[in-house]
């Protein structure tokens, strides 16, 4: 935390482009790699218990859990993505009181989803579509991870993108991954050893809040102390003194952001839906296909997110030279890592989801058929692959310059328009299968959109690449 404003702002403006993408965009996707690991971890030792109930409890409610990853856009994509464009246009101060109104926003916002799931949990679950075998586990780990932990979850995810906006990369990514490897720890100590047999659920969840919190608080101690040298504060006065325009161009960009990421999470509640019409072993299968294939998406989001801050800044400030080829080089890289994730997922499948179930325990015959039926549907998901990167890419592209229009048309269209429709479609032409291969359907039909998207936005404001003058 001892680097200056002037050799943060080395990064967004002189530092060769590779360089540059490095240093903002590894440290995030080893945060979104670790990140990813903890939430394997519940799953891969839950499905040591070999017991497909608790492997489908935890598939069903895991997509609760991920929607506060789009209350964390709200403001910390939103107002992140503002501060960078603000401080590329020299404007600290104002940068200042975005950072303090997303801090207190977030708490706002964290404490009116955990009440709201709360209030409805039993009509929730059952939406979800718990059956008896899995309602009891999957009410307690939403109660504990969801309903209590929300404002620690959302609070560090926001104050991480801040962090992240204004060339803290690293502590920010030391602090989710902090929670994560926390996590990791405390899983099989609270499951195994501390709670007694047949509470793994609940073991699972509590170590998830604990590590949540401690996250939380490494995060905000952070924030206090380098928002004495850097363009962040969480003073409540400045808070208050945030303009109406800076709010409105918040929520332009933040409230796409989060629809973005809760359109996707419902998606998949969708999906988890349909496919727990078919049995328990199918939605567990599904749920372990849903963990593993997140490997290549943390990575491009990741480098993603590494992204924006530089796209933002030097679009704000008219490097848009700088900023064209920052673009250009993580598009390639994207592509590149998808790819081969693909290929690891295609040859690789069977042992990689065997990782998530234990087929030597009680219910050895269904666990089997689980493991047997989740390969399949990773070899067929992991095809969507490369459209799913550049839906990421170019919806990254377009929040960073401010098109939080497009970016919402995307994200509604993508999910409302093409994938839950032909989720429905596929599954009643052809089965559990056909409900797999949407994915690969939607997420094509959603990049071409994004891609005429970003490029009917780049025509309309001329945006060509042109140095900025001296």
């Amino acid at each position: 935390m001892s680097a200056s404003i002037n050799e943060k702002k080395e990064i967004f403006e002189r530092m060769p482009v590779p360089r540059a993408i490095a240093a903002m965009a590894i440290p995030t996707i080893i945060s979104q790699l670790i990140n990813l690991i903890y939430n394997m971890a519940d799953t891969i030792y839950i499905g040591q218990t070999g017991d497909t109930n608790k492997a489908a409890a935890v598939t069903l409610v895991f997509t609760v859990f991920m929607m506060t990853i789009a209350f964390s856009n709200l403001f910390g994509v939103g107002g992140g993505s503002l501060m960078a464009r603000l401080i590329g246009a020299g404007r600290d101060e104002d940068a200042k009181q975005v950072c303090a109104f997303s801090f207190y926003g977030a708490i706002g916002v964290a404490l009116l989803y955990s009440l709201a799931v709360g209030t409805l949990l039993t009509p929730l679950l059952n939406l979800l579509g718990a059956s008896k075998a899995t309602f009891d586990d999957a009410r307690i780990y939403v109660l504990l991870v969801v309903v209590c932990g929300n404002v620690p979850v959302i609070l560090s995810q926001t104050v991480a993108h801040l962090l992240r906006n204004t060339g803290y990369s690293r502590q920010a990514s030391i602090g989710l991954s902090g929670g994560g490897i926390l996590n990791i720890l405390l899983d099989p100590l609270f499951m195994f050893v501390l709670l007694p047999k047949g509470n793994e659920v609940f073991g699972a969840a509590l170590a998830t809040l604990l590590s949540n919190v401690a996250a939380c608080i490494y995060l905000v101690i952070v924030l206090a102390k380098v928002s004495q040298k850097a363009p962040l504060s969480m003073s409540f006065k400045k808070a208050l003194k945030i303009g109406k325009t800076e709010i409105k161009e918040l929520f332009a960009v933040g409230v796409p952001s989060a629809m973005l990421t809760a359109l996707f999470d419902i998606g998949n509640i969708f999906l988890n839906s349909l496919m727990a019409g078919h049995g328990d072993v199918e939605l567990a299968a599904i749920g372990i296909v849903m963990k593993a294939e997140r490997l290549p998406n943390a990575i491009n989001i990741g480098l993603c997110q590494g992204m924006l801050p530089i796209v933002a800044y030097n679009y704000a400030s008219g490097d848009h030279e700088r900023m064209h080829r920052v673009i250009s080089n993580v598009r390639i890289y994207g592509l590149v890592i998808a790819a081969v994730c693909l290929t690891l997922f295609e040859i690789f499948a069977k042992p990689i989801v065997g990782v998530f179930m234990n087929t030597g325990a009680e219910g050895a015959e269904n666990a089997q058929a689980c493991i047997v039926l989740a390969a399949v549907f990773l070899r067929i998901r992991c095809c969507a692959s490369l459209s799913q990167f550049m839906n990421y890419h170019t919806s990254f592209c377009m929040q960073a310059v401010g098109d939080g229009r497009d970016t919402l048309v995307h994200a509604a269209v993508r999910e409302l328009v093409f994938y839950i429709p032909l989720m429905y479609l596929l599954n009643y032409l052809f089965g559990k299968y056909g409900l797999a291969c949407a994915l690969i359907a939607g997420e094509t039909l959603g990049a071409v959109l994004a891609v005429l998207l970003f490029a009917n936005w780049k025509k309309k404001n001329a945006l060509r690449p042109a140095k900025r003058s001296a």
